[in-house]
């Protein structure tokens, strides 16, 4: 049966519109070319790290060092206690419980991506990871150990002698606490979650977001979310105020930690705080320094009355949490190591309790 010229040629424009759409380019779009403009994906390699080449001896050896309980004066705390790996790279703790069963006073940050901040903690007080593996090592209320002790119960396994030797080779007396520091910094660095959905859209693939996060996406950006949180991390690039248009109350702000004010002594950055990177987001309850709020729509709400001055409704809060739901990328796959065994002349564990 002969097909009306009218039909054929009306099938002909629908297949060469079809031909056309999927020629199109994916990210032929104003929301994807501004996103591109303020964020960038995760990188799939390892990011080099300053004053520390990033060796795979090192890395092996960091990988040890941070799942190693014995850095801590009760043997019991270790780098994954409160940066577990397999929670999201925190402790998904208000805040995070320490040696003798303190409670710390700030909410412990994901650890992955972390590399990527412009300095580590929420004040800002340590340049690199470098200098936040030291921290909590000797801070009373979390490892309670010392520069010393630490030292001195590497120095009593043989395996972590050959290993730093191995990590540090031209050096005449590798195992040192700066390079407990220096390892543990490069297993870390490695500590990168790429591919998410948002990576995925932001590298062209215009089909990666739901429309309810591109959606969210939009808000983000034109609401003023991306003031602070842009870059890789989508933050963890600059300090502000929480609070610019209106502060939290106590119990979300407490009123006696006056933030970046701690490091400085300066009067007006009181109540400032490095910007948190939102990469996982999703998985890293409960937010802010406080630790405070478990809802991450609730978190959305707050900034938005806190930073933007803006109340925004359900269904703007639901767009912007489904949005940065879409920035949860490819966990760390990490082998649990094996670790030495203790030996006669390494440091007995002191009691987390006292009798």
């Amino acid at each position: 049966m002969t097909r009306p010229l009218t039909s054929s040629l009306s099938l002909l424009a629908a297949a060469t519109a079809g031909l056309l759409l999927m020629a199109a380019p994916a990210h032929a779009d104003d929301l994807m070319d501004e996103a591109k403009a303020l964020f960038k994906p995760i990188p799939h390699a390892v990011p080099a790290v300053k004053n520390n080449a990033i060796t795979r001896e090192k890395v092996e050896l960091g990988k040890m060092l941070f799942f190693e309980p014995r850095l801590s004066s009760s043997h019991l705390i270790s780098c994954n206690t409160c940066h577990n790996l397999s929670m999201g790279g925190d402790d998904n703790l208000e805040t995070s419980i320490g040696h003798g069963w303190q409670k710390g006073p700030r909410n412990a940050p994901t650890v992955l991506n972390a590399v990527f901040n412009i300095a580590q903690f929420w004040d800002g007080r340590a340049e690199d990871l470098k200098a936040q593996a030291k921290g909590p090592v000797q801070a009373g209320v979390e490892m309670a150990s010392t520069p010393e002790l630490v030292v001195k119960t590497l120095k009593s396994m043989p395996e972590y002698v050959e290993r730093f030797k191995r990590a540090f080779p031209n050096e005449k007396d590798p195992v040192t606490f700066d390079n407990m520091a220096m390892a543990i910094e490069a297993f870390e660095a490695t500590l990168i979650t790429p591919a998410s959905p948002f990576d995925q859209y932001l590298e062209g693939n215009a089909n990666a977001l739901t429309a309810q996060q591109k959606q969210g996406l939009r808000l983000f950006i034109d609401k003023g979310c991306a003031s602070c949180h842009a870059g890789v991390n989508l933050g963890g690039e600059g300090y502000f105020p929480f609070g610019v248009v209106e502060k939290p109350g106590a119990d979300i702000l407490p009123a006696d930690d006056k933030g970046r004010f701690t490091v400085t002594k300066t009067a007006d950055e009181q109540y400032v705080f490095r910007a948190a990177p939102l990469r996982n987001i999703a998985l890293t309850a409960p937010y802010f320094h406080s630790g405070k709020v478990w809802s991450l729509e609730q978190a959305v709400a707050i900034m938005g009355e806190s930073q933007l001055g803006e109340k925004l409704n359900d269904k703007e809060i639901k767009a912007i949490t489904a949005f940065l739901e879409s920035v949860t990328g490819e966990q760390p796959k990490v082998e649990l190591p094996i670790l030495p065994v203790s030996t006669k002349t390494t440091p007995q564990p002191t009691a987390m309790i006292p009798r």
